[in-house]
């Protein structure tokens, strides 16, 4: 009797375990979970890689900012000609580049030699700048403009952006 017991309890096929199962599925998708995360940040850098060749001209580190004028008031200019009786209130700031020694103390002030050159390149283009040219759909180009003037007499990359912070046009 004791070796029937012993027969049928041995063709018995073994089952297998659910714990091994499990841990099988949890492997896959965690190899699964790590090529989505692959795949998405190799996306994302591609992405930003693009990105920064589009603006291979921005610069990467914080410039100095430098109002011009009158602290308090800005500049004050006659516009439009001799005959334009126009005047123009503006509050103008650059954002100079730091690594320019030349054009900015240790302090991160002006020098006075770049002040000046600033504040007679700003004054001229001003002056000289069409009263239609001061047009709110044209500040852009006038930026621009003015930035161009400003990097071609100071030195190729001094300054970052101009800014225009209050605008009044009588």
């Amino acid at each position: 009797m004791a070796e029937e017991e012993k027969d049928e309890a041995a063709p018995e096929p073994k089952k297998k375990s659910p714990i091994v199962l499990v841990a099988v599925l949890v492997l896959v998708g965690l190899l699964l979970a790590g090529g989505i995360a692959y795949f998405v940040s190799r996306m994302a850098a591609e992405s930003v890689a693009a990105e920064s060749a589009d603006n291979s001209g921005r610069h990467s580190d914080p410039g100095v900012f430098i109002k011009l004028g009158d602290p308090k008031e800005g500049i004050l200019v006659n516009v439009g000609g001799p005959r334009g009786g126009k005047y123009l209130k503006t509050g103008i700031v650059l954002e100079m580049n730091p690594g320019k020694k030349d054009n900015l103390t240790e302090a991160g002030t002006l020098k006075p030699e770049a002040e000046t050159k600033i504040l007679d390149i700003t004054m001229q283009f001003l002056r000289s700048t069409k009263i239609e040219d001061f047009d709110a759909t044209k500040q852009d180009d006038l930026k621009k403009q003015l930035k161009d003037l400003l990097n071609s007499e100071l030195g190729a990359g001094s300054v970052y952006d101009v800014y225009i912070t209050s605008f009044l046009l009588q």
